[in-house]
């Protein structure tokens, strides 16, 4: 199925085609070009989040332990443990992500595109209003 540019949020270099956005889920294909910029490491306060790996390598670190998430690989990251995600290889990675409930929905992740895709440095300060929020809280 392609993708239909308003299935798309860009932040950076990071894309997030957004396939399901309902109260139940929310469900992406998440991708990341090699060393891209990558959120902080963070936690979700009302929602688990699921990752399948598609293609490439995503580095992975939950609560300190780091792991890597290659095409057929999943993991389980549970509501308030600390994670953080990057693509330390030379290929882009490629995830479905799905965060149950969808609680940390696109609106999110259009608002955060909104504060990282300008010239200059993002303003830190609003990246963390928007994250709290949305029920994300900076490790």
């Amino acid at each position: 199925m392609e993708a239909v540019q308003s299935d798309i949020v860009r932040i950076g270099q990071l894309e997030l085609r957004f396939l399901v956005g309902e109260a139940g889920a929310t469900v992406f294909e998440f991708t990341v070009p090699s060393r891209a910029r990558v959120p902080a490491p963070h936690h979700h306060r009302e929602a688990d989040e699921l990752l399948y790996g598609l293609e490439g390598t995503l580095t992975v670190i939950v609560d300190g332990q780091k792991r890597e998430i290659r095409a057929g690989d999943a993991i389980f990251i549970p509501r308030g443990a600390v994670h953080h995600h990057e693509n330390l290889h030379d290929d882009t990675a490629k995830v479905l992500a799905s965060m149950t409930p969808g609680t940390i929905g696109r609106r999110y992740f259009e608002e955060i595109a909104e504060v990282v895709n300008v010239p200059g440095k993002p303003d830190l300060a609003k990246a963390g209003e928007i994250m709290l929020r949305h029920g994300l809280i900076p490790a």
